[in-house]
């Protein structure tokens, strides 16, 4: 069964590209594990100097696939944990190879929040970001209650976040989140461009100053502490409704939910 990932190496960047563009490259399980597979390999070969994540087709990414988030969250977490941690999270506040994203179409939920890991980001002239985690009854992930508020500031994040505003192109550049827009017919060579030049880099002066540029400690904490209200608020009557909801392709209602003990 394939991954929906695939991996190029050559000139010292690694691509790694979103392939299920009939689904528009909705995540799942293994397409997490594949992309966090690649990010930590990258950091342990000689040979690969930068990361280059792209998507086939229309849109980067619609989030997660919401029939595998749902099949993986019946399950048990690891030992020693009520989170269950997403690799890709994980391997993305660890990373110590610089990421360059190519994004175009919409992103959506952690194809939003996963910017705030890249260190350049490139954006079509067609592009939306949102995280719509209220609309779903859920939390922000990925560090990004704590990076997209540093990035943007906080009531720009909060409209992001609780009203799912989304973000066009040129806002993302002017906010922060992306390094610069450009057609869709030049996306790809502007951000493979960029990815070129850092590969022609000293390596260790790279490595060294993005880890200079990052905590990863507090990374790794705030998306423990996500997770934990992330897990909770699944379970949630919240979340049923607004799962339900989304199912039913209507507006969810949630007056009608009892009000959960915070």
């Amino acid at each position: 069964m394939t991954d929906h990932v695939l991996r190029d190496t050559s000139n010292g960047v690694l691509t790694l590209t979103l392939s299920r563009p009939e689904k528009k490259n909705a995540l799942t399980r293994a397409m997490y594990q594949a992309l966090a597979d690649g990010i930590d390999g990258a950091g342990q070969d000689a040979d690969v100097r930068c990361v280059l994540i792209q998507a086939e087709g229309d849109t980067f990414t619609a989030g997660n696939d919401l029939s595998d988030f749902t099949a993986a969250n019946r399950e048990p977490a690891s030992e020693g944990s009520t989170v269950r941690r997403n690799p890709l999270l994980v391997a993305l506040a660890r990373a110590t190879r610089p990421i360059v994203a190519a994004v175009n179409g919409r992103a959506v939920g952690i194809g939003t929040t996963m910017l705030l890991h890249c260190d350049l980001v490139f954006v079509s002239d067609d592009v939306r970001l949102t995280t719509p985690f209220v609309n779903l009854a859920l939390v922000p992930e990925a560090a990004s209650s704590l990076t997209l508020p540093a990035r943007i500031g906080h009531a720009r994040a909060f409209a992001m976040f609780v009203l799912g505003e989304p973000v066009d192109a040129r806002q993302a550049v002017d906010w922060g989140i992306a390094n610069a827009v450009c057609p869709l017919a030049e996306l790809r060579v502007k951000a493979r461009a960029a990815a070129d030049a850092i590969a022609a880099r000293p390596a260790s002066a790279v490595a060294l100053t993005k880890a200079l540029m990052r905590d990863p400690a507090a990374l790794a904490a705030r998306m423990e502490l996500e997770g934990t209200h992330f897990a909770a608020q699944l379970k949630s009557a919240e979340a049923q409704e607004a799962f339900a909801a989304f199912a039913e392709k209507r507006a969810p209602d949630f007056s009608k939910v009892s009000r959960q003990s915070r």
